[in-house]
């Protein structure tokens, strides 16, 4: 649907002016100097807690204070899509050199490897390009369509108009801010809470579900469900049906277009439709499949693996580290996308294990899962990132121009936020792995390939879980993801996060009775300001 700022529906609304740019003089300094600190934040916590901090809401926050200065121009800050700029650089700086370049690069250091260091880097800063890469040309899809939950995003997009609007809004955005930081400062997973107040109620419910049967099975029962590999077994199996439901989607030649709840006559919300056709959205997974096979040629020549493997092994190795990376990236995103967590870890954990049981060697495992480990973090966030920039666009007329042209400086913006953190990687790893400055996961990851798999019923296990894990995700259907976010659940060990997610659910379902569609704003609301106080919180940790 093409939108003209003389449609009748859109007259109301004058025509927006050209969006702003990423590479304007000014506002590029202040992406870089963002980004610089948001690497900075991601390297120290990732090395000192194992964790990532969503730093959005803050490079939204610094652009708001810079935007109330009248010096330099720096008032042009005040403009809210500037901001969502702000916050998409500063946000993909984090990320990506925590999660995507740091971690890969320090499993081979761990296992006594030096010399693999730069490969690894290499092979993982490719990757983390690419993942950007596939998101931006998937999001608005059918696939992955904007109206879905991505809970951060939605904070951030809040924060930015509750500071641009203030009033009421800015109020029960604070008051969720102050309970989210509260009970962070106590220790409690304050952003499960605040997810459950976004999302799909039956994709949260099932995470829920999956975070109390991790936390309270092995206390009651004496199972060790990590060992079994049950977790593991039902998002194999969650994931297959999740890519055969995502082929489904691959295979129209339209996007579906929901129409039961129009009036008669009554056209569609421009900015529910997707943008993205079915086609594109198959040509942006191919092209990334393409990619990823490049990556993993780069990886294999630079760390010298023929030197380890046949031809033929070579080859299949180069192919089987596309299919996990490109695999990899879909399970984290569509798990992202309902429930705001990314399990990462455990994911990349599975691939690692099928590794090892159909004998990949040792080395090549090594730069297999840090090459793998490298996507999903940036495809997650940056879907958050432009899943803000959606809320803050949608009311903009004509609708698909601004929204197209917004989203391509947002990844724009994220691209100084990849590149900044390659850099800052570069100059910092040696100072933080030469200290001991390990990220924990890769710490696992390493101890894990070279005790190896003694115990080949492994498979069985594997295979018998995946069946009620597929049973789930085929009866929950695309939209609702209910397999793959009761795997999230089982794979995540936080204590208290399912009993916040469920308190959440039962308050979010009483409020919204009470209160209708008020209510359900309300809602939004409070939950996106628990999710940027928790945030904040974690960003603290670095100064702390």
């Amino acid at each position: 649907m093409t939108n003209s700022p003389t449609d009748p529906q859109l007259s109301h609304k004058p025509a927006s002016p050209n969006h702003p740019r990423t590479f304007e003089p000014l506002t590029l300094i202040l992406l870089i100097v963002l980004c610089v600190g948001g690497s900075l934040i991601g390297l120290r916590l990732i090395t000192t807690l194992g964790i990532s901090a969503n730093t959005s809401v803050i490079g939204a926050l610094v652009a708001m204070v810079i935007g109330r200065l009248s010096i330099l121009g720096f008032q042009k800050m005040r403009n809210v899509h500037r901001q969502n700029l702000a916050q998409s650089a500063i946000s993909a700086s984090t990320f990506a050199a925590s999660n995507a370049l740091i971690a890969p690069i320090a499993i081979p250091f761990v296992m006594g490897r030096g010399d693999l260091v730069w490969p690894m880097f290499i092979g993982a800063s490719f990757a983390l390009v690419v993942d950007g890469f596939v998101l931006y040309r998937a999001f608005g899809s059918e696939f992955l369509p904007a109206t879905s939950a991505w809970p951060p995003g939605v904070a951030a997009a809040e924060t930015i108009k509750a500071g641009d609007e203030g009033g009421k809004r800015a109020w029960i955005l604070a008051g969720g801010g102050v309970v989210g930081f509260i009970g962070s400062f106590f220790g409690l997973p304050m952003s499960a809470m605040g997810v459950a107040f976004l999302g799909n109620l039956w994709a949260l419910s099932m995470f829920g579900l999956g975070l109390l049967i991790n936390q309270y099975v092995p206390q009651l029962w004496n199972i060790d469900l990590a060992s079994m590999y049950i977790p593991h077994g039902v998002m194999i199996g969650a994931g297959l049906v999740a890519l055969g439901q995502a082929v489904r989607i691959l295979l129209r030649k339209k996007p579906k277009v929901d129409v039961a709840s129009l009036d008669e006559g009554q056209e569609p919300d421009p900015a529910e439709l997707p943008t993205v056709t079915p086609k594109r959205l198959r040509g942006a997974l191919a092209n990334g499949f393409v990619l990823y096979v490049a990556g993993a040629i780069i990886l294999a020549v630079a760390g010298g693996l023929w030197e380890e493997m046949s031809v033929w092994a070579l080859i299949g190795w180069v192919l089987f580290a596309a299919v996990a990376a490109i695999i990899h990236e879909i399970i984290v995103g569509l798990a992202a996308m309902h429930s705001g967590w990314f399990p990462a870890f455990a994911v990349t954990l599975i691939f690692l294990i099928i590794g090892m049981l159909i004998g990949i060697p040792l080395i090549p495992l090594a730069l297999l899962v840090g090459y793998c480990s490298a996507t999903g973090p940036a495809f997650a966030d940056m879907g958050y990132d432009l899943k803000a920039g959606w809320i803050l666009r949608k009311g903009e007329r004509p609708y698909t121009e601004y929204e197209l042209a917004g989203r391509k400086q947002q990844f724009l913006a994220s691209l100084v936020g990849f590149f900044v953190a390659i850099a800052m990687v570069a100059l910092l790893w040696d100072s933080f792995l030469s200290s001991g400055q390990i990220p924990p996961v890769s710490q696992v990851f390493a101890d894990t390939i070279s005790a190896g798999l003694s115990d080949t019923s492994i498979w069985t296990s594997l295979l018998l879980w995946a069946v009620p894990g597929a049973l789930i995700q085929l009866v929950g259907g695309a939209k609702r993801q209910m397999g793959v976010l009761l795997a999230t659940g089982l794979l995540i060990t936080t204590p208290w996060a399912g009993w916040l997610v469920m308190i959440a659910i039962v308050a979010r379902l009483v409020w919204t009775k009470l209160r209708g569609e008020k209510g359900e704003n309300e809602i939004v609301l409070f939950g996106a300001g628990i999710i940027a106080g928790d945030a904040v919180w974690g960003t603290a940790q670095v100064f702390k």
